[in-house]
């Protein structure tokens, strides 16, 4: 049996992860587009949903936590506050959310052709993404009228904490996305994290209270879930600057200083963690589908 030259070609069904992505944004860009058009098909607000689901869920969380429990008396603009963990949670929810079901609401494709499945997961965070900029768009609003100038920490905060957040929302995407196909009860697993996702960040209650509760051993386990950390830099970046206490800036800098690379540790070791057991799965993908 002769062999030829086989250097232009590569192993059926296996690539590279997702560096193969760069090489298809063509695909990537088709993907996105599909999922902002069908979002809201057939739906009489459309869009207006993406300021609708966010605002009831502000005014629920702002009506407990604020009115009932009078949180607004000890933070300062605790409506600001509120929204920006809000908006941060909700990115990450969705993006995970969406990320863990892509393979599964694409098994069509899937099972036609092959093409980087990694594609599926990243294309739905940045739809995830899409949908984030009028909820972020109405927090940079209220901001502006209360006072708030752009400032390099400010920006700097919050692309960080964007990074955090989607960094964090793919490493989990892949995996939960891989498991999703094999085993339907991974499903259950990523609904009961982003249940929980709200309140084991700093969104309905202030970092200080979490210190003030917990021995120092238990607040450094707190502090390693990186939607902490990326809570906080959007605290930094749209609500400090509106507080009439200049401290506030100076203290949570440092604060949040101390875990950045831990957290972007965590981040990266999710993502590896989920690239392998991705590429473990979708071996199968389309036999399971």
């Amino acid at each position: 049996m002769t062999s030829g030259d086989l250097t232009g070609f590569e192993t059926p069904g296996r690539g590279r992860g997702i560096l193969d992505v760069f090489t298809h944004s063509y695909l990537l860009r088709l993907l996105i587009r599909k999922g902002t058009a069908t979002r809201y098909r057939n739906s009489v607000l459309g869009w207006t949903w993406s300021y609708v689901k966010p605002a009831a869920q502000f005014f629920i969380y702002y009506f407990v936590m604020g009115v009932v429990l009078q949180f607004h008396r000890d933070v300062e603009n605790f409506a600001v506050y509120l929204f920006a963990g809000v908006v941060a949670i909700n990115l990450f929810n969705e993006g995970f959310g969406n990320a863990t079901s892509s393979i599964v609401d694409n098994r069509a494709l899937v099972r036609k052709i092959y093409l980087p499945r990694e594609l599926f997961p990243i294309a739905s965070i940045v739809v995830a993404l899409i949908h984030f900029l009028p909820q972020v768009a109405i927090l940079l609003l209220a901001c502006i009228l209360l006072g708030w100038t752009p400032t390099l920490i400010s920006l700097g905060a919050f692309l960080l904490g964007l990074f955090i957040i989607l960094l964090t929302s793919l490493g989990l995407g892949l995996l939960f996305g891989a498991l999703n196909v094999r085993f339907r009860d991974a499903q259950n697993i990523v609904e009961i994290l982003r249940m929980l996702s709200t309140w084991a960040s700093p969104v309905l209650y202030t970092i200080t209270m979490v210190e003030a509760a917990l021995p120092e051993w238990a607040l450094r386990i707190y502090m390693l879930n990186p939607l902490t950390t990326a809570v906080e830099l959007f605290h930094l970046a749209f609500w400090a600057p509106t507080t009439s206490t200049p401290s506030v800036e100076d203290v949570l800098v440092p604060t949040i200083g101390t875990d950045i690379l831990t957290t972007l540790g965590i981040c990266i070791i999710t993502i590896v963690i989920g690239q392998l057991v991705f590429r473990r799965f979708e071996r199968s993908f389309a036999q399971d589908l």
